[in-house]
């Protein structure tokens, strides 16, 4: 996606979030302090592009790239120390810029979660930048200290839901905040197995097939499912695309609001990708699944 393309769109919508958030009790309260000569558009157009230039450190990218090519279309570019400093006043526009971003519920979702480390084992003990907010969690992979994103995405690989928890925070305790909204069957591993959450989803209108542990008897699945259950890794190569391509994932964060200013910004980034991980079903075989009882 070119700059112009993302900034136009960008731009678009601080107009209409700013005329909303002068109606609200966000636009009331007195600022102090020297008021940005940068628009908040170009701050949160800056900050999204990051992600989509694969460069592995936001400094850098700043410092090489953004204020040595990019000082036409930001003739109001500030050092990067206040760059930095101006961030998180972009954290609640980008909150909502994303709910803009959002896809299409089709019938068919996928849910997973995937570890983000805000620092290496080893220095837990003296890690202070999320001390009381992060936590110890265990993945498939090994132990982690940080967080844990949980993700909802339709058969487009397209957005509908995220949810961001502690690390050691059970997989399935999200899992009803993120299917608001959700409707026909939705697909996890092993880890979202649960006969109550199955029942309350049911509820929902909402069907949760899952994986079958080996202690487990069998069942048995309509040929479909079988077959989309076995295309759940679209959401895993997501994952991979989040953290290797848009860096939502690193242990460099020095304060809360930038390291969530970071986490959305890539998500941005994401639903802005030309090209997603997608099933491309055709509505015929949309049409042939088996709708729920």
């Amino acid at each position: 996606m070119r700059l112009l393309q993302l900034f136009c769109d960008v731009d678009d919508f601080c107009k209409l979030f700013t005329r909303w958030s002068q109606s609200q009790l966000l636009g009331q309260a007195n600022k102090t302090g020297p008021k940005p000569k940068m628009a908040a558009s170009e701050i949160m157009t800056i900050i999204i592009y990051f992600h989509m230039m694969r460069y592995r450190d936001f400094k850098t990218y700043y410092i090489e790239y953004v204020s040595k090519h990019l000082r036409a279309e930001f003739p109001n570019l500030v050092s990067y120390n206040r760059f930095v400093e101006l961030m998180p006043m972009t954290l609640l526009p980008l909150c909502f810029y994303l709910q803009t971003r959002q896809g299409v519920v089709s019938g068919i979702s996928f849910i997973d979660s995937t570890p983000l480390p805000v620092c290496h084992n080893r220095r837990i003990e003296r890690h202070q930048t999320f001390a009381g907010l992060a936590a110890r969690g265990k993945t498939s992979m090994g132990w982690f200290y940080g967080f844990k994103l949980h993700l909802v995405v339709n058969d487009q690989g397209e957005l509908l839901a995220y949810y961001l928890s502690a690390g050691n925070l059970d997989d399935r305790q999200p899992v009803l905040k993120l299917a608001r909204g959700l409707f026909g069957k939705l697909f996890g591993d092993k880890g979202y197995i649960s006969q109550a959450l199955f029942e309350q989803l049911m509820a929902q209108n909402v069907q949760l097939i899952t994986g079958l542990r080996k202690n487990m008897k069998n069942r048995l699945l309509p040929v479909m499912d079988k077959l989309l259950l076995r295309k759940r890794a679209i959401i895993e190569t997501i994952n991979d695309q989040l953290k290797n391509i848009s860096q939502i994932a690193h242990t460099r964060h020095r304060s809360v609001p930038n390291f969530l200013v970071n986490v959305i910004a890539g998500l941005i980034a994401y639903t802005h990708q030309p090209k997603k991980p997608a099933l491309n079903l055709q509505n015929e075989k949309l049409a042939s699944l088996p709708t729920l009882i």
